[in-house]
């Protein structure tokens, strides 16, 4: 069944970021179904797969916009029932983070396709518009690209350390990229257990700083969160930084 209304509004554009990124040690390939774009590292190519899983998890998103078209467009959250566990993991995550449900659409994608591929690939990354789902033994470091202007442009690197869990790394900006945003951040990065946590903070966060005062502000807000591992907010000339956060 082909989709049969867009998920995105915005066309694609060049990943560009993509050319910084190889792994050495793991196998490379994009995956692109309509407007979502997946870059994948894995152990072997499970493209054929992630295809699949892309398809799958797009059809059910577009069917709940079909039955219900405020899911797309609406900035606040929503209740509404659903059979599909990754629309449901949507509606739950965009609640806690007080966003629309769609705010969490990439790092959701990015999940369902990646947590669906760890049978076949127990080293994943799925890299989805800089949204990442990763499991990884190794250390990885990650830059954080807060644009051409910023004073911390190519300077910002986390360093993820190995781990047998799995964790979403969600990055919102209301200064570069198509993202919708209300704030003013270059950067906000949320890291959580889980991918849809990690987006709809982003955006969240990334919503409530206009100026310098908001950080501390954003800080407080990220401290009751309990399914919040670490953040970091590039706005100008300043930095935040909470919770389980190593800068490389």
């Amino acid at each position: 069944m082909p989709d049969t209304a867009p998920m995105e509004e915005h066309p694609y554009r060049e990943r560009f970021y993509r050319a910084w990124q190889k792994p050495p040690d793991l196998h490379s390939f994009h995956v692109q179904v309509d407007e979502t774009d997946l870059q994948i590292y894995a152990q072997k190519d499970v493209r054929v797969k992630a295809h699949e899983l892309v398809r799958r998890y797009r059809r059910q998103i577009v069917e709940t916009i079909e039955h219900h078209p405020g899911f797309k467009t609406s900035l606040k959250p929503m209740s509404i029932a659903s059979p599909y566990p990754i629309v449901a993991d949507l509606l739950e995550k965009s609640c806690l983070a007080g966003v629309g449900p769609m705010a969490g659409v990439a790092g959701a994608i990015a999940e369902y396709v990646g947590r669906g591929l760890l049978p076949l690939s127990g080293e994943l990354i799925v890299e989805n518009g800089g949204d990442l789902f990763m499991r990884s033994s190794a250390d990885r470091v990650l830059l954080v690209y807060a644009g051409e202007s910023s004073p911390f442009r190519d300077r910002v690197r986390l360093k993820l350390r190995g781990s047998g869990d799995c964790r979403g790394i969600c990055t919102s900006s209301g200064s570069i990229g198509h993202s919708l945003s209300f704030g003013c951040t270059d950067a906000s990065v949320i890291i959580s257990s889980s991918a849809v946590t990690a987006d709809a903070f982003a955006t969240a966060v990334g919503n409530m700083v206009h100026e310098p005062a908001d950080l501390d502000r954003v800080l407080g807000f990220l401290e009751e969160q309990q399914e919040i591992q670490g953040a970091l907010v590039l706005l100008k000339d300043r930095m935040a930084v909470w919770g389980d956060v190593e800068l490389a």
